[in-house]
């Protein structure tokens, strides 16, 4: 949640700012502001809305502060106190000319506040961040990253911070516990941020602070820390997409670029990775041996939102090709019930961003009850990578939509590839596993084909527009599927959609049936395929319009629904990819055509990184 942007360097600091606020938009959209150095102070201008709403603001200050070569800046998901200009980042300390802008939650910070309210402290918004900026000026003595490392001492949370104070120009400190900062090294400037988007138009190299590191930066000089133990460390790496992926490319929405990129997408997540002569898949990360393999009782996959719908696909390939039990657990309940697990369990934490704070706090859960655990993540160099030290990334490239698409399908493509290895530790043979590899290097192919539809889903679409609610149903490989496409049109087009497995239709739901009421229908062909054309009958018989996503050449089906979409046909844990991408598009046709903020959601964040 919420985007961080600092700079120091030689260059005008201020288009740097903006264009990386730009970038992290998509983290938070509520309000933003800039904090730069002047000869006088450190200037400060906030607004409400989005980042265009400060360009504006900064425009009518004629380029008064064109020439700073340092400063901060922040854009805003609320959590403490509504999204207004007072709410809005940075924030400054009464006394000393500090600003800070802070990423996390202050969890104490009602009491600080009030022992600061008695040290003479003036509170002028709601936000425990303001709480933090005062926190630090009483500490402030002459030294920045003192001041900080003292406040740093009495917060009980979680941050990710970039701070600035006038008698010291040109230095920033930043620090993290539990929100992302990366930082990126440029040639006599160093430029920070919450997500390497906001970077890699200057630098690829970057640096990953781990929690409780503290870094005082000028310029190109770089000193980091860890609270309590001196100085450290810390690798550098280099980012593997280019400044032009986290553009538009000519669509009109990043999301529909995201659903069109996911052919390649996908292929980049299988490249390498599929032994075709051996049946078996290469998922070195992992770093488990057949004998680890082999021995595994079973595996417990965490996420949340798309992720945890993407796990529910794993468990269901993992039973049926490996014969391992697999559970799928939302990751906050994991954290919180006291799980039971054993040695032999392997924990697989699925998180696109890498730092989604209770999928984090669940992998910190598996690993201090001695289980084996691995990240599934698209973000290089992200906590949950790094904390796992075992696991495949996606190489899905960015994702910049806040509603999230080649990521589900590129964790599905993974968790493919899981199921078929630890198949082969067990009881497949070669040639099944040859089979397999087939079916899952056809999924970029069968997801083109589904997308040469797009101008024939657009026309559906527009029979849905004026819905009050959609229900989606499916069956085995299939609801989650119901899952996801009802989570994307309720993100997107903000009408009311649930997903349910197609035998619960009748178990309540099928209550709120009526005209107005659509029904989605997963009927590829397969397994249950009868049962959910039995309960398309029951959902007309309300008076329900039903949409059924249908296997190509698939008469039977096509004739008793209302309306159709094919995808190829494929086996079913195939078809769960193009199936997904049919139903991403006719979300955002449907949000497109009611005139929704189709990138930024309202009330949403891209990367939730507090509980």
């Amino acid at each position: 949640m919420c985007g961080i942007v600092a700079y120091t360097g030689s260059r005008p600091a201020l288009p740097v700012l903006l264009s990386g606020l730009k970038r992290l938009e998509y983290r938070g959209y509520d309000s933003s502001g800039i904090a730069v150095e002047t000869p006088d102070k450190i200037a400060v201008r906030k607004a409400k809305g989005k980042v265009s709403e400060l360009v504006n603001l900064l425009d009518s200050d004629e380029g008064a502060l064109d020439q700073s070569t340092c400063g901060i800046a922040h854009t805003r998901w609320a959590t403490h106190g509504p999204p207004t200009t007072e709410n809005a980042h940075p924030h400054a300390g009464g006394k000393n000319g500090i600003a800070l802008v802070h990423n996390g939650i202050i969890e104490n910070h009602r009491a600080l506040r009030q022992k600061l309210e008695g040290e003479g402290y003036i509170f002028l918004s709601e936000t425990d961040t303001e709480v933090l900026a005062h926190l630090v000026d009483s500490k402030y003595e002459g030294s920045l990253v003192d001041a900080i490392t003292s406040a740093l001492g009495e917060v009980e949370g979680t941050y990710g911070l970039a701070a600035v104070a006038h008698a010291e120009p040109g230095k920033l400190v930043v620090a993290r516990r539990g929100s992302p900062i990366v930082i990126g090294l440029g040639e006599n400037e160093t430029i920070v941020a919450s997500d390497a988007s906001a970077i890699i138009k200057y630098t690829r190299q970057a640096i990953y602070l781990d929690d409780n590191d503290i870094a005082c930066i000028c310029g190109s000089d770089l000193d980091i820390r860890s609270l309590g133990s001196g100085a450290v460390s810390r690798a550098t790496s280099e980012i593997d997409w280019s400044a032009d992926a986290a553009e538009k490319g000519g669509y009109e929405h990043y999301m529909l670029k995201e659903i069109f990129e996911q052919p390649e997408s996908i292929r980049n997540t299988l490249r390498g990775r599929m032994d075709a002569d051996r049946g078996n898949a290469i998922l070195s990360g992992l770093n488990l041996s057949p004998r680890e393999l082999a021995d595994l009782y079973r595996v417990l996959i965490v996420g949340c939102g798309t992720s945890m719908n993407a796990g529910l696909v794993g468990e269901y390939a993992i039973e049926d090709f490996a014969g391992v039990l697999a559970e799928v657990e939302q990751a906050a309940e994991f954290r919180y019930r006291n799980p039971i697990i054993k040695s032999s369990d392997l924990v697989v934490a699925i998180s696109q961003s890498g730092e989604t704070a209770d999928t984090l706090a669940a992998v910190r859960e598996a690993i201090d009850k001695g289980a084996l655990v691995s990240g599934l993540v698209n973000t290089v160099g992200s906590t949950i990578a790094r904390e796992t030290g075992r696991g495949i990334y996606l190489h899905a490239g960015p994702e910049i939509s806040v509603a999230s698409t080649k990521a589900f399908t590129s964790q599905v493509s993974v968790l493919l590839m899981m199921a078929l290895k630890f198949a082969r530790s067990r009881r497949m043979s070669r040639e099944e596993g040859r089979q397999m590899v087939r079916e899952i290097k056809a999924i970029p192919e069968l997801v083109e084909r589904t997308l040469a539809q797009n101008d024939h889903i657009a026309k559906v679409a527009e029979r849905y527009l004026d819905c009050t609610s959609a229900f989606f149903i499916g069956r085995g490989y299939l609801y989650p599927v119901a899952l996801e496409g009802a989570l994307k049109l309720k993100e997107i087009s903000y009408i009311h959609a649930e997903g349910y497995h197609a035998a619960e239709l009748k178990h309540g739901p099928i209550a709120l049936l009526e005209a107005s009421v659509p029904v989605i229908a997963l009927c590829n062909k397969g397994p249950g395929q009868d049962k959910t054309l039995g309960n398309v009958a029951e959902c007309q018989a309300r008076d329900s319009r039903v949409l059924g996503i249908v296997t190509e050449g698939d008469t039977e089906a096509m004739a008793a629904v209302d309306d159709y979409i094919e995808v190829p046909d494929c086996p079913l844990h195939t078809a769960v990819v193009p199936s997904t991408v049919a139903l991403q598009l006719l979300s955002y046709h449907i949000a497109r055509l009611r005139g929704c903020a189709i990138d930024q959601p309202r009330n949403l964040a891209k990367s939730v990184t507090v509980e």
